[in-house]
């Protein structure tokens, strides 16, 4: 299994006091250097191309948010999302990541990776950047295992717990993508009801707030995990976010670590079933640190395990 991540997103720094800072990257990775992680293959991740990030943004977002460099401190491109001098490296190194991660599993180099990367992604639009995310990780990576490898079916869950709205905005219309999601409501960005369908490829599950392991299995287990089946994914992709903690501070879930074994191991299991066990990860949110470390420590074993 293949752990990619670069020095570059833990320079990323949006400013003093803001939840998504380098502190989260480095809880990871500390997490990570553990004994029982030595079998990982840590790879560098590459820069995203210009090609490979028009596939979902527009040219003048990829051009806004390669163009903004400030020389010093921050430039907010709106109210949760702000830029600094290394902000544009980070992204194409975090977008870079998880194209390089495709190619390895659809290239048989590796069953599994886990992408260690930000500024997250699920949040941004095409044409847009929003709730800390400059660029689209895991749309960039999906998009790219359409076009150059050919695949006909991804499906892309995402368990963090505020929806994923870029994700479903890129792929609405492209019935080769399923785009499966629980999170929280109400909680921003305010959207991921269940009648946003797409073109009946969009499946949101919406929990309530102070919902824990019992409703997030219940859900996963009886609801989007079987029609992720029925689709028969060529391509498993995962929206890692690990903010419905019961630690977190941005929202009221009450999921512990061994919840995000558990789904871990049935995406896993969907994975093995119709992909030939391949399976690419990225992490999204996350916000309290001992939370974050445990939580993706909880993650990343149950890959390796699988």
């Amino acid at each position: 299994m293949r752990l990619y991540t670069h020095a570059s997103c833990l320079q990323h720094d949006p400013g003093p006091g803001q939840p998504e800072s380098p502190a989260r990257l480095r809880a990871v990775l500390q997490a990570l250097d553990e004994d029982r992680f030595a079998a990982l293959d840590r790879v560098e991740a590459p820069h995203a191309t210009r090609e490979q990030l028009l596939r979902v943004h527009t040219a003048a977002h990829v051009d806004r948010i390669l163009g903004t460099v400030p020389e010093s401190g921050t430039v907010r491109l709106d109210e949760d999302t702000l830029m600094s001098p290394s902000s544009a490296e980070a992204a194409l190194r975090a977008a870079g990541a998880t194209v390089a991660a495709v190619d390895a599993v659809l290239g048989a180099r590796s069953g599994q990776a886990f992408c260690a990367v930000r500024p997250p992604g699920h949040h941004a639009t095409p044409d847009q950047a929003m709730g800390f995310c400059l660029f689209n990780n895991i749309a960039v990576a999906a998009a790219h295992a359409l076009a150059v490898h050919g695949l006909k079916r991804i499906a892309i869950a995402d368990f963090d717990v505020h929806h994923g709205n870029g994700t479903q905005d890129i792929f609405a219309n492209d019935p080769r993508v399923l785009f499966v999601s629980s999170h929280q409501m109400p909680l921003y960005p305010e959207t991921g009801r269940e009648d946003e369908r797409g073109v009946g490829n969009i499946i949101n599950a919406p929990l309530s707030p102070g919902d824990g392991s019992y409703e997030f299995r219940e859900l996963w287990e009886g609801s989007l995990l079987p029609r992720m089946h029925l689709f028969k994914p060529q391509l498993v992709l995962v929206s890692a976010g690990f903010d419905a903690h019961r630690m977190d501070p941005l929202a009221d879930l009450r999921l512990g670590s061994e919840d995000y074994a558990w789904i871990t191991g049935r995406l896993l299991d969907l994975a093995h079933a119709h992909a030939d066990g391949r399976l690419v990860s990225s992490l999204e949110g996350g916000y309290n640190l001992q939370a974050l470390a445990s939580s993706v420590a909880a993650h990343v074993g149950a890959l390796l395990d699988g």
